[in-house]
């Protein structure tokens, strides 16, 4: 009988805690999303939004660290994703269970939390310095990519393991291959789960900015990058750079840009969401 009491004054102790956590975190979001809001929002317009760095702050816009954002977040996923997904169905349908493929699962795993400055370090040595790409666009997407690879992955291979048996079984008794089934049933049954992952993979990646620091993305770029071999900035970097300033005036720009980012990032969660129920209400067979 004790036990019991214990057991349940131990449960609502975790109860209120998880609710008073979740309660304050919620304020203190609030918090700082407000306070941004008021101290940029009114900085964005149109002028903010295609302008060009600027030494001033009246005159200092976003339109590079815009678009090398969006330069990097579409190479990332033209780079990352096949690369992903593909190795999420080969562990997935076709490779060997045994010890080797255990220790990858686990390493794949683990890297999804290694710290976004070693994926930098590794491509510095790797893109930049060996495969002589410079401080481009394409060894920033390749090194985001890796930052990502983990993720889709693993988000991969979830939605693959939630696709019915019976889908495979149906598709093996009426004459299919394993690929057949896989590139007509499985894929396309578990769509919306790895679109989930996808989007929220590359919404981490957007709003990265030590690795693409590490690999020597620049804070001031006076013209918009218009291939993948050109120098670039990206929003955080931007960002960064405009809180380090001593005029206050560069702290607007600086809450203007964040608003911007946070626009992007929450369209992103938002579809990946939509995505997600749409996928779990689809999964109801």
């Amino acid at each position: 009988m004790n036990r019991e009491i214990r057991n349940k004054v131990f449960d609502i102790g975790f109860r209120i805690f998880g609710i008073f956590s979740t309660f304050l975190g919620v304020i203190l979001i609030a918090i700082f999303i407000s306070s941004i809001v008021q101290a940029g929002f009114s900085k964005i317009d149109w002028n903010f939004l295609t302008g060009l760095p600027s030494r001033f702050a009246d005159h200092a816009g976003i339109l590079t660290a815009w678009t090398g954002s969006l330069w990097i977040l579409a190479l990332s996923a033209i780079i990352g994703i096949p690369v992903g997904v593909g190795a999420a169905i080969f562990f997935e349908e076709y490779a060997p269970k045994n010890s080797l493929t255990r220790i990858l699962e686990i390493n794949l795993t683990n890297l999804a939390g290694v710290p976004s400055v070693i994926y930098g370090i590794l491509g510095l040595e790797l893109f930049v310095r060996s495969f002589k790409m410079g401080s481009s666009l394409l060894a920033g997407a390749c090194t985001l990519s890796l930052l990502i690879l983990p993720i889709v992955i693993v988000a991969t291979r979830e939605a693959l393991r939630a696709v019915p048996q019976s889908i495979r079984q149906a598709s093996f008794s009426m004459g299919a291959t394993k690929w057949q089934t896989i590139w007509h049933q499985i894929l396309p049954a578990s769509a919306g789960g790895i679109a989930t992952g996808v989007i929220l993979a590359l919404s981490r990646a957007v709003g990265e900015a030590a690795p693409v620091i590490v690999i020597g993305a620049l804070a001031y770029v006076p013209f918009v990058a218009e291939s993948p071999l050109d120098d670039f900035t990206v929003l955080p970097i931007q960002i960064f750079n405009w809180v380090t300033r001593p005029d206050p005036e560069f702290i607007v720009n600086a809450s203007a840009g964040i608003i911007v980012l946070l626009s992007i990032t929450f369209l992103l969660n938002g579809i990946a969401v939509y995505l997600r129920y749409r996928w779990q209400k689809k999964m109801k067979w």
